[in-house]
């Protein structure tokens, strides 16, 4: 690098023929003496060693020359000065390159070195070369380190020692000599220097790593052309990369510094290749626990295996994030699911394998099975093609011994189904451009606490994050956005599903749901979900309104606090149950719904938000509070805001225990629901039997089956309109339909009565 020439900057000063007009006796700044008119100088046209030269007679200790033109020093650039001089008579003098350091104020840069190295004269007519250089770092071979301040100089020489000498100099040059130190400033070494050749066939393993350690803290230079690696590399130092590297699937290129995305980009020059060797690196110990995407979008054609990208590793279990980044899909038949029909043999005595698998070979893990008497989201979680058996993520719930079954093999933009155990693994700052081709993420067989986190997942065609076992143990989904690719389609015909959970802990928060099939189904017990809006309307009036949170497991111990549930509700099921009628085992509840926003618009009035869905007879609902919500239906009435789904089975309304739905404000709701229900009744006719009818208000058609309280308004009359002190007693779940209160007096009695009822035993 030369600036004079890259950058036009004028560094020579004028020859002495020119005039010594610009040349300074003193510092050379603005109005300092100059030589034009001293008496101790003159131009000397023709001496036979300089041609013209600038004769001196040494008058003061130190008798300075000085250019007084700026010469201009930039940040990293180094210029040196050179001058010949030779002693004529007199006094033989020593000599010295000097300059003057000005700042960008024009005033004197302090505290730095202007002055080179002295030579001394020792003889008459001998041509002495003197030279320093003057930069802004104190590097080796620099006389003069100047630093950033200093913008400019006034550069010549010293004459010093004895007085009385007479010297002759020829014309000063001033060189810009950056060059001598660019591999060093730029702080590179050359993979070349080290034996790599760039032809795509030769091992450069060797010179890689020598030139890794002669780096000592500087960078290394990979030039244009293709380096073979042959065997896994690491590097200490950060290489720069104008070449591209090669190797095959197995080698891995580990950096210690510059690792991120950007980095493999420019060394493989394919995204999709950049990203499985950034990420194969991740999960081998290259001292970084993330991998940053520096916000590159990734164009993807086909799914990302992550297990076979790394080859070396089905369990993983230390902290990695992926961050920062777009992953785009493209169109690619490689998104196109596999699709595969079997049949096999079922036995609830192994509720999670199936037997006998024809064509099992050509089953993949992770396909979704369907087929009768299955329930929702279950996967294929092993296969052992030898014995012809599989295990499954969940039991069926009323499949036929032998049947066929369909294995759909869906595709992910990241699969992480390979890995038998990960855990502690985070998605972070990530968008999926699924672009209704692919799925987003299979999470790995087992293992706990993946996270996602301020992720968005746009237009999904089916699944959002999939889980085949129980990898899904605490999953975190926390502020994401997810987007199904079925805006436009009814809600009844979607088939998207954002998440599904097999194991428990699960923690959905602060996290946005657009229209899919179903939000989240989720086996297994203490999820947590809090702050966050699913909503699953349609354009269409008078539409039927789909499960937004479905829970398979009956007894949940699970928190449904502080969300937006728009067009959708909560569905209570045991669909993952073998034996689904009720056994030696706890039936529905467990489940807290405390201040959520419920909403409606537009949906069939037989739609509710609250649901439980039992698979078999005998069951009932054991610890449900529902406090402190609200519940809003827009053009038109909804009936209720629960209700059984009676299609396989109803309720044990003779079991019920605990439930509270109490605190809770309606509008649109033609019969709201409370337990306990606090209602007035009025007999105006004197009778002995009274009957009182609560059961509009009683949540899921119960049973009238405790009463709390009664607290008579006003006296009690007889015929005669007399008042009367009398105590009647209760009949609980009185009518044909045990939902009616008949209180019995010992005589006819007319008056009003307040009552306090309850469904079910809270004790």
């Amino acid at each position: 690098m030369n600036k004079a020439i890259t950058e036009g900057l004028v560094l020579m000063p004028p020859a002495f023929v020119s005039g010594l007009g610009v040349w300074s006796s003193e510092d050379g700044t603005p109005g300092s003496a100059t030589y034009a008119s001293a008496g101790n100088a003159a131009f000397v046209a023709a001496d036979p060693d300089f041609g013209g030269a600038l004769e001196i007679v040494k008058q003061d200790t130190t008798t300075k020359l000085r250019y007084m033109g700026e010469t201009p020093l930039q940040p990293g650039m180094y210029l040196q000065i050179t001058a010949r001089v030779k002693a004529v008579s007199g006094n033989l003098p020593s000599v010295r390159i000097a300059g003057w350091a000005g700042n960008s104020s024009l005033n004197h840069v302090g505290g730095v070195t202007e002055t080179g190295p002295e030579v001394a004269l020792t003889a008459y007519g001998e041509v002495v070369e003197i030279s320093a250089i003057v930069g802004t770092g104190a590097r080796g071979g620099v006389d003069m380190p100047w630093g950033l301040e200093a913008v400019y100089g006034h550069f010549g020489l010293d004459l010093v020692g004895a007085n009385g000498g007479t010297v002759r100099i020829d014309d000063i040059k001033v060189e810009d000599v950056t060059t001598f130190f660019l591999a060093e400033s730029v702080g590179v070494v050359d993979v070349r220097d080290y034996g790599a050749v760039g032809d795509g066939v030769t091992d450069c393993n060797a010179a890689f790593e020598a030139a890794d350690a002669a780096a000592d803290g500087r960078k290394i230079m990979v030039p244009e052309g293709t380096y073979l690696l042959t065997s896994s590399l690491t590097l200490l130092h950060e290489p720069i990369f104008e070449g591209t590297m090669t190797m095959a699937d197995d080698v891995r290129l580990a950096l210690r510094r510059g690792y991120h995305l950007n980095s493999y980009i420019d060394a493989f020059g394919d995204e999709p290749l950049a990203f499985k060797k950034a990420f194969q690196a991740l999960l081998n110990f290259t001292d970084h626990d993330s991998l940053d995407l520096c916000g590159r979008r990734i164009e993807l054609t086909a799914p990302m295996d992550l297990q076979a990208i790394v080859g070396n590793k089905e369990v993983f279990e230390v902290r990695r994030i992926i961050r920062n980044g777009q992953l785009n899909c493209q169109p690619s038949t490689d998104w196109d699911a596999d699709v595969v029909t079997s049949t096999a043999s079922y036995s609830t005595s192994s509720d999670k394998q199936l037997t006998n698998v024809t064509n099992i070979a050509n089953i993949a893990v992770g396909s979704l099975v369907t087929g009768n008497g299955i329930g929702r989201e279950v996967y294929v979680r092993s296969i052992d093609v030898g014995a012809q058996t599989l295990v499954l993520s969940q039991p069926l719930y009323d499949a036929d011994s032998n049947q066929t079954y369909t294995f759909t093999r869906n595709k992910y933009v990241l699969d992480f189904s390979g890995f038998s155990k990960m855990s502690q693994f985070i998605i972070d700052d990530v968008e999926f451009l699924c672009n209704g081709l692919a799925s987003a993420i299979m999470l790995p067989i087992t293992g706990n606490t993946f996270q996602v986190r301020d992720c968005h997942f746009k237009s999904v065609p089916l699944r959002g994050v999939t889980s085949p076992g129980s990898g899904c143990q605490d999953l975190v989904i926390d502020r994401c956005f997810f987007v199904s690719s079925e805006q436009s389609v009814r809600a009844e015909n979607r088939l998207s599903i954002a998440f599904n959970v097999n194991a428990n802990d699960a923690k959905i928060r602060e996290s946005r749901f657009q229209r899919f099939g179903h939000t989240g189904i989720l086996f297994g017990s203490g999820h947590l979900f809090t702050g966050n809006h699913w909503f699953q309307g349609d354009n269409d009036a008078d539409s039927p309104r789909m499960a937004g949170v479905v829970f398979t497991y009956p007894n949940v111990n699970s928190v449904i606090t502080g969300n937006y549930i728009d067009n959708a509700f909560i569905e209570m099921t045991n669909e993952h149950d073998a034996n689904p009628d009720f056994g030696v085992e706890f039936s529905f509840g467990g489940l807290t719904v405390t201040g959520n926003i419920f909403r409606m618009s537009d949906a069939a009035d037989w739609s509710s938000w609250i649901v439980v869905k039992p698979y078999g007879p005998g069951h009932f609902i054991q610890g449900l509070s529902v406090t402190g919500n609200t519940f809003k239906s827009i053009n038109g009435n909804l009936d209720r805001i629960e209700k059984v789904d009676t299609t396989f089975a109803t309720l044990d309304m003779s079991r019920m225990r605990n439930i509270v739905f109490e605190g809770n404000t309606f509008n649109g709701v033609s019969d709201p629901c409370f337990n306990p229900v606090s209602l007035e009744f009025t007999q105006s006719s004197a009778a002995t039997n009274w009957t009182l009818d609560p059961s509009r208000y009683l949540p899921f058609g119960g049973w009238a089956r405790t009463v709390e309280s009664l607290v008579f308004v006003g006296p009690l009359q007889n015929s005669g309109n007399n008042a009367v002190g009398t105590i009647p007693y209760v009949t609980n779940n009185y009518g044909s339909s045990s939902n009616q209160i008949q209180l019995t007096f010992p005589q006819s009695t007319k008056g009003s009565v307040r009552a306090m009822i309850r469904i079910d035993n809270p004790i």
